[in-house]
């Protein structure tokens, strides 16, 4: 395949970016979105400019970290992270444009990469127990319900790409937050700081800047874990009870 190629390059934080336009050939349909990044790299460097700075590690839709807006949708037209997205899902002689997560809370380091410590502050708010459990065998013994026990599962298949706030128009990252709120919440280690949590991670969500969450639900629509949407019911539902538990 032969692709026109508009992507957002930018110096740093504080400089002015743009689009440039690149031309890939012999792009094939079995590349990995990622690989044919690599590809226009290479031909870049063979002609002395810079490459494109993109994020990635381990190309197995696992660690969330290669985020993309991809002709203006999350991680591109398939849901699935932009590592485990293939150039089968284009055309021929198509125009692509490839720009970085856009939100405030996630500012512009270089090109495509940008900042997405936010959601590691919001984590070291609340998310996490400090219930001693002991070893691995003596945290199994403690029965928990089967629905209860595939919900958490479910929800701790969250990867944090950040997938969810790029898509909402107002920038949230409630999808994110609930996630991580109810995969805690299901499980009896969880219940000890379930009220403090809640109210502390949705603070820190508040003060990174984060938009709230107006049902729009293009979240969960372009979420490559396939997170459920009434995860933020969730985190609704827990901020009450929170709130009502320190009157």
């Amino acid at each position: 395949m032969r692709l026109t190629l508009k992507i957002w390059r930018q110096d740093g934080p504080d400089a002015t970016g743009g689009f440039e336009t690149y031309t890939v050939d012999d792009i094939s349909e079995d590349m990995s979105f990622l690989e044919m990044l690599d590809e226009l790299n290479e031909n870049l460097q063979a002609r002395g400019i810079e490459p494109v700075a993109f994020d990635s590690d381990c190309r197995e839709g696992i660690c969330g970290t290669c985020g993309l807006m991809i002709s203006g949708l999350a991680h591109g037209p398939e849901v699935t992270t932009t590592c485990q997205l293939h150039m089968r899902s284009f055309s021929d002689g198509e125009e692509i444009t490839i720009e970085p997560w856009r939100a405030h809370a996630f500012p512009v380091i270089r090109d495509l990469v940008v900042d997405r410590s936010a959601f590691d502050r919001i984590i070291q708010a609340g998310g996490f127990i400090s219930v001693d459990t002991g070893a691995a065998p003596d945290a199994a013994a403690t029965p928990v319900p089967k629905v209860q026990a595939d919900r958490s599962f479910d929800t701790a298949t969250c990867i944090g790409c950040g997938a969810c706030v790029a898509a909402c128009p107002n920038a949230s990252a409630m999808l994110f937050l609930g996630a991580k709120v109810t995969h805690l919440g299901e499980l009896p280690q969880g219940q000890a700081e379930r009220n403090s949590r809640v109210v502390d991670m949705v603070a820190q969500h508040d003060h990174e800047g984060f938009g709230g969450c107006t049902n729009i639900g293009e979240c969960a629509a372009s979420c490559p874990k396939e997170i459920p949407l009434d995860v933020i019911s969730q985190l609704n539902k827990d901020l009450r009870v929170a709130a009502r538990a320190r009157r």
